[in-house]
């Protein structure tokens, strides 16, 4: 399988940011999408007429994108946040490409085992590796992580076992990993009250004098929950050293952005006050930039920064998922040009970072990695088909032995049920 071929500390003081980390112009939100729509490699296409009408309504301009590598693997030059990547080496830079290989592959491994029935369900992070691995490998060991059900690749960078993520998705735990153990959260299914947990442990890290920040995962559809919007308020307010991480991948399952929201996503920050930042989401250095640029901010205690990881999702919302109902094909094919892992493979080999044996390597290893993991998903235990209806109730119910009743039934009625109806 190839893996790439989806074509002394300060004192806190009060919230506030840079304002050219608004992405605000001056420029018509015509002029702003058309520049965007270059840089972003989409074409000349024109934004929505809808969107066009109600910017020009409402005075605003289309967003400015925060891309330092462009999909042709270029270097762009960006004075505000250049030197947070000032130091990255070919070294790490060739790590950032490992990862994203890597997360890749699992990801593929773990969409296939599903399929073959080895786990119930899987949530696929295809296309959004840049966005991951560039915030996750932006984050220091003491900082916290708050992840949604999709962050396999910050999980990566967190040093959580591919293998501990696949438990919970088979069935036979509730999370693989101690969260102390790597400061990352157990995965959240509940959507958007992981901003909410990291918004409390913010104002405890800011309460107990530490420098560390925290980042919370989520996406554009859990944008629109109430959560969200109260971790805004609460974080504004109280100036907790939190970076709230949107990857938005343009759809929220079947609903796609402009039905969630009028203004950019991250512009919503301006109303709570504190700044938001929207960067390209398929370029890791970008991604690496930006998110280190908002953790320093919060540990200089100034509050907390929304980043918008402009991004797209190439597979299903959920392998229950499918998207050819609500999109096009060609939708797809024009984020494909775009490709993070291409777009830095694209980058190392025009500077000469790189050659033919590292690449031959990552392969092997990539492939070695798939094997690891779909042995480890064999071996866990089969999950208890009757769990689901312990502790429901304290006492137990009738209504909940009669179900229990009915299931073992219709699990008996299969010629390799065990016996005992477990």
């Amino acid at each position: 399988m190839t893996v790439e071929s989806t074509a002394a500390r300060k004192p806190r003081r009060s919230a506030g940011g840079k304002a050219g980390a608004t992405g605000t112009g001056t420029e018509t939100a015509a002029e702003a999408a058309g520049a965007e729509a270059k840089a972003t490699g989409t074409g000349a296409k024109r934004a929505p007429r809808t969107t066009r009408a109600a910017a020009a309504r409402k005075g605003t301009a289309e967003p400015q994108l925060v891309q330092l590598l462009t999909p042709e693997g270029k270097r762009v030059k960006n004075a505000e946040y250049d030197p947070y990547v000032a130091d990255v080496t070919p070294d790490e830079l060739r790590g950032l490409y490992r990862d994203m290989v890597l997360t890749r592959r699992f990801d593929a491994e773990a969409t296939s085992l599903q399929r073959q029935g080895e786990l119930g369900l899987w949530a696929s992070l295809l296309g959004q590796e840049a966005a991951q691995i560039g915030s996750g490998r932006a984050l220091r060991d003491d900082d916290y992580v708050f992840p949604t059900y999709r962050e396999h690749g910050v999980a990566w960078c967190r040093g959580v076992d591919p293998a501990n993520l696949l438990g919970m998705f088979r069935g036979v735990n509730n999370g693989g990993w101690d969260p102390n153990s790597n400061n990352f959260h157990l995965y959240t299914i509940v959507i958007g009250s992981q901003t909410l947990h990291a918004t409390g442990y913010a104002m405890g890290v800011a309460k107990d004098g530490a420098d560390s920040a925290v980042i919370a995962y989520f996406g554009d559809g859990a944008s629109s929950q109430g959560d969200v919007a109260e971790s805004f308020t609460f974080s504004a307010v109280y100036n907790a050293p939190v970076v709230f991480f949107c990857q938005n991948n343009q759809w929220a399952i079947s609903e796609p952005t402009e039905k969630q929201t009028r203004v950019p996503l991250y512009q919503r920050a301006q109303g709570y006050g504190f700044p938001g930042v929207r960067v390209d989401g398929n370029d890791v250095l970008g991604c690496l930039a930006v998110t280190k640029w908002a953790l320093e901010r919060a540990r200089r205690g100034e509050g907390p920064t929304l980043v918008e990881a402009y991004t797209y999702r190439m597979g299903a919302h959920t392998t229950s998922d499918d998207p050819t109902r609500y999109r096009h094909d060609d939708e797809r094919a024009a984020w494909e040009a775009k490709d993070p892992i291409l777009r830095l493979r694209r980058f190392l080999e025009a500077s000469n970072h790189t050659d033919e044996g590292f690449f031959a390597e990552l392969e092997a290893e990539s492939e070695a990695l798939g094997r690891r993991v779909r042995e480890a998903v064999r071996s866990m235990p089969d999950p208890d088909h009757f769990a689901i209806f312990e502790n429901v109730y304290a006492d137990g119910h009738a209504l909940v032995d009669e179900e229990r009743a009915q299931f073992a039934a219709y699990q008996a009625s299969f010629a390799d049920a065990p016996e005992g109806g477990n």
